[in-house]
């Protein structure tokens, strides 16, 4: 890739007018604690090295259109973007319109992207754990308004199963809904605690909405500074970006 821009690209088997991926923290212009390529505007970094950014993430990837970002609150709502508005706060975001760029920001939260296997829908969702639980994937699923097992489903950078330490109340959340999620989390350092596998809920929750073409999964954000924005290990730190759309 461009090296103005460092990215991620999804390993999936979209078609191939489909481009999505994840942006690495390399690459931009923010300062510390933010560098470098720090997409989110609400961090505390500089608006100016933000849109600077934004930017660069536009020319290097030859995006159709500037992403339509959301005001993300750890919910479930999905924002339709063929209108070319977001309105209100959304943690996911459904297009079928080539000049439309969904897109989600992250730093240990688990993002993933959706399309069907024709590539005429597309969609991105800010999965933290509050929002998986919560249902933020199910009901992208049902605004794709395809059949379940029509959807590929990728999962970009998130916090590792040995770097996500939770208490009861986060396993209570998806052992509650089911105790097929039990086995995802193994004790933690301290009574009361666990390691959660934030890709194993995923995969799973996407299995019970009927997705089970899922890809990706495996990184750890915490675990790699040098690529990875971490708010986990950092606490003041940057954003990445997880993208999806259509070149045609």
């Amino acid at each position: 890739m461009n090296p103005k821009c460092d990215f991620l690209p999804a390993d999936w088997p979209a078609p191939g007018h489909i481009r999505a991926g994840t942006t690495l923290r390399t690459g931009g212009i923010s300062a510390a604690p933010f560098e470098q390529l720090n997409l989110g505007a609400h961090t505390g970094d500089e608006p100016a090295a933000v849109d600077a950014n934004r930017a660069r993430l536009a020319n290097a990837l030859a995006l159709p259109a500037e992403p339509l970002w959301l005001d993300q609150v750890h919910g479930t709502r999905v924002a339709g973007l063929d209108n070319g508005l977001v309105d209100g706060p959304a943690d996911a975001a459904v297009a079928s319109r080539a000049n439309r760029v969904a897109a989600v920001l992250t730093a240990d939260c688990l993002p993933v992207v959706f399309c069907d296997s024709a590539g005429t829908r597309w969609a991105a969702a800010h999965a933290g754990w509050r929002g998986l639980a919560a249902g933020v994937l199910e009901a992208t699923v049902a605004e794709m308004a395809v059949a379940p097992g029509d959807l590929l489903a990728w999962m970009g950078p998130a916090i590792g199963r040995d770097n996500f330490e939770v208490g009861d109340d986060v396993r209570e959340a998806f052992v509650a809904h089911d105790t097929l999620y039990a086995p995802l989390f193994t004790s933690g350092t301290k009574p009361g605690k666990y390691q959660a596998d934030i890709y194993g809920l995923a995969r799973l929750r996407l299995e019970q909405a009927g997705v089970t073409r899922v890809f990706g999964g495996g990184l750890c954000t915490v675990a790699e500074p040098v690529r990875f924005y971490s708010y986990r290990r950092d606490g003041a730190t940057g954003r990445m970006a997880t993208l999806i759309w259509s070149t045609r």
